[in-house]
């Protein structure tokens, strides 16, 4: 340590420091990292490693570098790629450091908490996760250093840490802080790890209740959590300290657009856990392209519209009052088409106004930042103006109007003060408009008044010389010079300085020009530096309109989905749902949202099921031909009534649900051993636990990932458990191949059967995708497999097979119950009834003795060729 230079001892200060990050040190015009920090940016970066000088054992030290105004493109893939960045900038300029220019780290940023838009992929929220607890008591917190926006809540998790999962999943933080006994937890390491969030260990300090608490409340200028509502939830407390103090302690500025911490509770919310959001594809389609939910109802015109939607579609409400205020807004705003119209039009001139606070109050933001606020807030008067004009009846408009606010003053200030198209940087001045500071007139007329003598002595000094091309230029190594050519050397005149020997020829300087140079150029440097320093004292008076500007920024997204969604429903055919607490669901004419955009003729279906008498509705009918659409469809329109969205239906009344369970497909975990039935099994066990009344249950294909008779004996079970549970039941459907299972409508009152009608034509299978009440007991598989393009000689020789087990008697069909098989439905013969049948309908038992009735018999066995 003692034989290194100055700058490598700074450098290896910042490391032990921040020995988890990778240090970007700022050298010149360079940003360097040196050691095994360069080996591995060299490396995920994909730039040249080389070597500089010695480390502390003597060995060549290796070293990456960047280009200090390429990082933006360089930082993300190290972000992404989940690597914690310690930025060591130079703390003072180095024309005026005695020895070796000071540096400090300046911030450090990781996949949790960055600000900067060249960081952030997309307007989703970038959140960092918080958890504290232990046992089975957790609290968990998510921030969002970007918007400001900070949630926390509590509860009590099972062993499996499902709850946590589900949050996790609904959520997606791009990042998670644990305390080191949790950091510790294998079993809970590997469930979030799945789910590819970044994991770090924060110091256990930082997750004390009474640390967090006194975190909190400094921070928010509060005696009491209280008006939070989180101030009687210690584990809360400690997991939302600890995400604001990581998240200060990171970025090392006071993060004053963090304005309040909001508490929520489960039961404000339906739950929809990991798994129902995967085989839903709500957020996500499972191609990973457009076929999800989210896709077909966001046409948002804003960010902050972008990012509420995704909010309400992961957390639908389940207080039919809140639902009702929602569809009465988007209802106004489908009835009024003109407004509606101009409001989305109006909207898509708003910018991300949450993300432009951020960085306007975190310090970082720049003159085109300014430009687009400025933009943005230029567009409310409009907005209020198309929604004062309109009898606006919906409560949640008319306080989303109150909500808007008037910020004609800072519209009016930043036309003023910058010029419309300003540059990136903020240190290079061309961003304050003439006039608007005296002081900086006068600066900008000396520099423009030196470089009009420059362009006037390049004239003279070429008429003087008769060197037509002598050039005056400037660098900012050697300043203003005088370049001439080598063949015009002889011409020079004895007043010329020489200066510097280049390959072309000769630079030289006068004193007059060496007068002049010191004059423009420290004019240069004094407007640069006096228009930051306007721009900044701008940027923070602007910062001081925070919370009111975070408040309009939220009312413009609340009204941009209101929009969005009575657009979409417009556009997409669909109808305003009942909503009420009856726990009835019926569905006319139901579609599926995502389904019916790219399938042209969607076949509308039907539904009812409540928790009387058609509480448990059970679907069979072949592969291919829709049940699982079917029951997606239903769940989805409900989730959407309780989004507070019209649905595709013609009529549609919905009983509040308070959860979606689902056990749909087959995804093998190979990562962690677990089978396509043992997964199934631990589904179905979160599902039979934790349904309740109020629930809804998509099963398809229970028990088919083991033996048959396995398989059908738990789906059997299964079905009565659900039908039974709490006395009343939960409102399922429930979609088998076992047709053993349509036996139970006559046993268990509240299940009906219900099919996929299907119409044969010869060979062929016509999918007619209806449903109808009564059961099936055919499953087409071998039509399904001919469709499917399996050889011919297969299916052929499945065919005889199957005639072989059926006529053997190993394949027993389902008994009777309130059946209408495809066959029936679509006119085909009906078969004749058995002459053995005939016969023996028409013996009379009771006058036959017992050796009359064993020769009856013997004839019958005769009859039937057995």
């Amino acid at each position: 340590m003692d034989k290194m230079t100055p700058a490598m001892r700074q450098y290896y200060e910042a490391k032990e420091k921040y020995k988890d990050a990778l240090i970007f040190f700022r050298m010149g015009d360079f940003y360097e990292s040196f050691g095994e920090d360069a080996k591995v940016i060299a490396k995920e970066l994909e730039i040249t490693l080389t070597s500089r000088g010695r480390d502390k054992e003597g060995e060549d030290m290796p070293l990456a570098g960047i280009p200090y105004h390429a990082v933006d493109s360089y930082l993300p893939k190290l972000i992404k790629k989940g690597y914690k960045v310690a930025i060591c900038e130079q703390l003072e300029d180095p024309k005026n450091a005695k020895g070796v220019v000071k540096r400090g780290v300046v911030r450090v940023i990781t996949p949790g908490t960055v600000i900067d838009p060249s960081l952030i992929s997309d307007q989703s929220n970038n959140y960092l996760m918080s958890l504290s607890g232990e046992g089975t008591e957790f609290g968990i917190s998510f921030l969002d250093v970007s918007t400001g926006e900070f949630m926390t809540t509590q509860f009590t998790d099972n062993q499996n840490y499902d709850l946590i999962i589900s949050e996790a999943s609904r959520m997606r933080p791009a990042e998670c802080i644990l305390p080191p006994a949790l950091f510790e937890n294998k079993k809970l390491k590997e469930r979030l790890n799945a789910l590819n969030i970044i994991l770090n260990k924060f110091d256990a300090e930082a997750f004390d209740r009474t640390k967090a608490r006194d975190t909190l409340t400094k921070h928010f200028g509060v005696m009491t959590l209280e008006g939070m509502g989180c101030e009687a939830l210690p584990l809360a407390i400690s997991s939302s300290g600890a995400a604001l103090l990581y998240a200060k302690t990171t970025q090392m500025r006071d993060l004053a657009h963090i304005q309040s911490v909001r508490t929520y509770f489960e039961n404000e919310f339906m739950v929809l856990d990991s798994i129902t959001l995967r085989n839903l594809e709500i957020i996500q389609g499972v191609r990973g392209d457009n076929s999800s939910l989210l896709c077909v109802l966001d046409s948002t015109k804003t960010p902050m519209g972008g990012r509420l939607l995704q909010k309400m579609l992961l957390k639908p409400l389940v207080s039919v009052g809140k639902i009702t205020e929602r569809l009465d807004a988007v209802d106004e705003l489908v009835k009024k088409t003109l407004m509606r119209f101009d409001l989305r039009q109006q909207l898509s001139k708003i910018r991300d106004i949450e993300r432009l606070v951020g960085r306007i109050v975190y310090g970082n933001s720049n003159a085109r930042d300014l430009i687009a606020l400025k933009v943005s807030l230029a567009a409310l008067p409009e907005i209020s103006r198309s929604l004062k004009e309109n009898d606006i009846k919906s409560p949640l408009l008319l306080n989303i109007i109150q909500r808007l606010g008037d910020f004609n003053d800072i519209v009016a200030m930043l036309s003023r003060a910058l010029v419309d198209e300003p540059p990136v940087s903020v240190r290079e001045g061309g961003m304050i408009r003439e006039s608007y500071n005296e002081k900086l007139d006068e600066l900008k007329k000396m520099s423009l008044h030196g470089k009009d003598w420059i362009a006037e002595m390049q004239q003279k000094e070429r008429d003087r010389t008769g060197i037509k091309s002598l050039k005056v230029g400037y660098n900012s190594v050697f300043g203003y010079y005088i370049e001439v050519t080598k063949s015009n050397l002889a011409q020079v005149p004895s007043d010329y300085i020489r200066k510097q020997t280049t390959a072309n020829g000769e630079r030289f300087y006068t004193p007059e020009l060496k007068e002049k140079e010191v004059l423009i150029l420290s004019a240069d440097e004094k407007r640069m530096a006096l228009e930051f320093e306007i721009f900044m004292e701008i940027n923070s008076g602007i910062a001081a309109h925070a919370k009111e500007l975070q408040v309009t920024a939220g009312a413009l997204g609340e009204l941009d989905v209101i929009a969005c969604i009575a657009e979409v429903a417009v556009n997409n055919r669909y109808v305003r749902p009942e909503v009420n607490e009856s726990g009835t669901i019926l569905i006319r004419d139901g579609r599926h949202p995502v389904v019916e955009r790219t399938l042209s003729g969607f076949v509308p279906n039907d539904t009812h099921i409540d928790n009387q008498e058609n509480q448990f509705l059970l679907i069979t009918g072949p592969n291919m031909a829709g049940k699982s659409t079917y029951m997606r469809q239903n769940a989805l329109i409900v989730i959407m009534a309780q989004l507070g969205s019209f649905v595709p239906a013609s009529y549609a009344s919905v009983g509040i649900v308070d959860r979606i369970f689902t056990r749909v497909g087959a995804f093998d975990d190979l990562a962690s051993g677990q089978s396509t039935f043992m997964i199934e099994m631990v589904e179905l066990a979160n599902i039979l636990n934790n349904a309740t009344p109020k629930s809804l249950i998509l099963l398809d294909e229970i028990g088919r990932g083991t033996s048959t008779y396995d398989g059908f004996s738990i789906a059997k079970a299964v079905v009565e458990f659900i039908h039974n549970k709490e006395r009343v039941g939960v409102r399922s459907l429930f979609a088998t191949h076992y047709h053993q299972l349509t036996a139970v409508e006559g046993v268990l009152k509240r299940v009906k059967n219900y099919h996929i009608a299907v119409k044969e034509e010869g060979s062929d299978l016509v999918f007619l995708r209806k449903i109808i009440p009564g059961a099936t007991d055919r499953s087409y598989g071998i039509h399904v497999a001919r469709l499917a393009g399996v050889p011919l000689k297969v299916t052929q020789r499945a065919k005889e097979i199957l005639k072989e087990m059926e006529d053997s008697g190993a394949i027993v069909r389902g008994k009777d119950s309130a059946r209408y098989t495809q066959v029936v439905l679509f006119g085909a013969e009906e078969k004749k009834e058995s002459p053995v049948v005939e016969e023996l309908k028409k013996i009379n038992v009771e006058a036959m003795t017992p050796l009359e009735a064993l020769n009856a018999l013997a004839g019958l066995k005769k009859k039937a060729g057995r």
